[in-house]
């Protein structure tokens, strides 16, 4: 932070306290830089009143030169981290499980390679959750189900479909397809998606109510609890590959599905590192190289 730039905060925001606070400065490292640039002017660029802090005629003056060369600098720190290929950046990613163990890896390996400075920071949570960091700025951008964040931006990958998950010795993992209605009293390990289950909607829609015994935000748990012979689930195909000789995996009558998207605030304000790799991801991936 220069000395010209803190000028800019402070003349935005009228304020020496604000402009401390938004730069992680203390009220008395900011004074200091905008007396030594006073000093290099030989003029008093800020006055206070009641208003809080305003330009003075000659604070007015230097104003679009100062906000000139504040523009050249950070124009010029761009420049040089896109010269050293996003060396010391961190991409911050919410996501949720089944694409922190499919997709992610091998992504972020390939990503590496041509940015081998960038870090990655992964936080697992569920959609409401990941919708939240998104709009707070705690992540960059994340995976989300489209169809249940709102006040993002989103870009479809993939479409998912649910199916039963069942011990491989129940009767009903003797049928080639499973309506809802034969699922609804036999126990559920439901999936935890947050405040908006794709599989409990579809039984609400049918009108049924399933009997729940557990509900489990691990996708990996879940399918051992099946193994185990504790009830039965609702999962996404994509959880369950690896897993086909260990549990029943039957279609379900009903379509059940999400689409996956990348969502991320505002494109323009997400730092370069991220839309660089959203970028990639795009660029890279259709949807038949997700599956």
């Amino acid at each position: 932070m220069t000395q010209y730039e803190m000028f800019m905060d402070v003349a935005e925001l009228q304020s020496f306290t604000k402009a401390a606070k938004k730069n992680g400065y203390t009220q008395s490292a900011v004074s200091q830089m905008i007396q030594s640039l006073e000093k290099t002017l030989q003029t008093t660029l800020f006055v206070r009143n009641k208003q809080g802090v305003q330009l003075t005629a000659d604070g007015q003056m230097y104003y679009p030169y100062i906000q000139a060369i504040s523009t050249a600098i950070r124009s010029l720190e761009q420049k040089k981290k896109e010269m050293e290929g996003l060396e010391q950046q961190t991409i911050r990613i919410g996501t949720f499980v089944s694409v922190s163990r499919h997709w992610l890896p091998r992504w972020i390996k390939e990503f590496k390679l041509l940015y081998p400075q960038v870090r990655f920071e992964l936080i697992q949570g569920e959609y409401s959750n990941i919708n939240q960091w998104i709009l707070d700025g705690s992540i960059d951008f994340g995976f989300v189900n489209e169809k249940m964040v709102a006040d993002v931006e989103t870009y479809p990958i993939y479409e998912d479909r649910m199916v039963a998950v069942l011990p491989i010795e129940s009767e009903l993992a003797k049928q080639e397809m499973i309506p809802l209605e034969q699922l609804e009293k036999a126990s559920l390990i439901v999936l935890d998606e947050g405040k908006q289950s794709v599989a409990l909607q579809a039984f609400e829609k049918e009108g049924l109510r399933p009997h729940i015994e557990y509900k489990v935000y691990d996708d990996t748990s879940i399918i051992e609890m099946v193994k185990q012979g504790l009830g039965y689930s609702i999962l996404y195909e994509l959880v369950i590959q690896g897993f086909e000789d260990q549990v029943a995996i039957r279609p379900i009558f009903q379509p059940l599905k999400r689409t996956v998207a990348l969502a991320w605030n505002q494109w323009e304000l997400m730092p370069r590192a991220a839309r660089t790799f959203v970028q990639y991801i795009l660029e890279n991936t259709r949807k038949e190289d997700v599956q």
